[in-house]
């Protein structure tokens, strides 16, 4: 239960004394922050956490309370900041627990069985303040890092104009279904903004076609012809012939090639243009 007495001392200790905790607070965050933030902003963080928390002390030692809402929205802040700035787990709680050390020399002044079970009540708070700062960074750190995933796929799936009517979608890498459904959106769209009737699909860079890679593939493909578009697909070397052989996968009707050279050439049959030889040296077309 808690002591209404005992947080009116703690609000009367951290008045009077807090330019001194604040002071040995920054102290001690800042040395484990090695310099990556300065301490003008480590400064800033900390004394408006400490002016948030004596208003909540002011109300009760709820950590989850209404009183501390500010506190908790300050620290949701600092975790997050701290997420994208790279520190660790540890570097970001030590803003909350660190001022259980800096409140030390001002409690132990007297001595007194109050001030002890004051403490002890707002170690409990910190403690809780503590693990709120855990869970939001997590929170944060995993966002951060779905969103850098989100890009790489961006970055590892682009769509490229290889001639009027004729884009391509060079693919390297495993080829899954959150990859799969990233490949579709985007050569579909790269065929609405080009106008183009002809696509190219190269698994040059695709280490292994399974069953699921092949059911992937012939996905993006039938949702190309539902916008009237054909697809190539290229890159078909033989181990990855061999391996669709024997697990005795059909591509039914789609054309398949083994190089992208010979798979533009198709595409450019398809769309009534034949590159010949003597024409590919002299940059003609005939």
């Amino acid at each position: 239960m808690v002591d209404a007495g005992n947080t009116e001392r703690l609000v009367e200790l951290l008045s009077s004394a807090g330019d001194d905790v604040a002071s040995r607070w920054l102290e001690q965050v800042a040395s484990t922050l090695g310099g990556r933030v300065s301490r003008g902003e480590v400064e800033s963080e900390l004394r408006e956490l400490y002016a948030a928390l004596l208003v909540g002390l002011g109300s009760g030692l709820d950590a989850h309370g209404d009183e501390f809402a500010e506190v908790r929205a300050l620290l949701a802040e600092l975790s997050r900041t701290r997420a994208r700035q790279g520190f660790s787990p540890t570097e970001t709680a030590v803003s909350v627990f660190a001022l259980k050390r800096a409140l030390e020399p001002v409690l132990s002044q007297d001595g007194g069985a109050g001030d002890l079970r004051a403490y002890l009540q707002l170690s409990s708070l910190l403690d809780d303040l503590g693990l709120f700062t855990m869970e939001t960074y997590a929170r944060a750190r995993e966002e951060l890092i779905g969103a850098q995933a989100e890009q790489l796929l961006e970055l590892s799936t682009p769509v490229v104009k290889l001639w009027d009517g004729v884009i391509g979608v060079p693919l390297v890498g495993t080829l899954d279904s959150a990859r799969t459904m990233v490949v579709m959106e985007k050569m579909l769209q790269a065929l609405i903004d080009t106008g183009s009737e002809q696509a190219i699909i190269d698994i040059t860079g695709v280490p292994a076609v399974d069953t699921q890679v092949a059911q992937h593939l012939l996905k993006t493909v039938v949702a190309a012809r539902l916008m009237g578009a054909e697809c190539t697909i290229s890159g078909i070397r033989p181990q990855i012939a061999q391996t669709i052989v024997a697990l005795g996968i059909d591509f039914g009707d789609i054309a398949t090639k083994a190089t992208l050279a010979d798979a533009l050439r198709h595409a450019l049959r398809r769309s009534g243009i034949t590159l010949t030889a003597a024409d590919s040296r002299a940059g003609g077309i005939k």
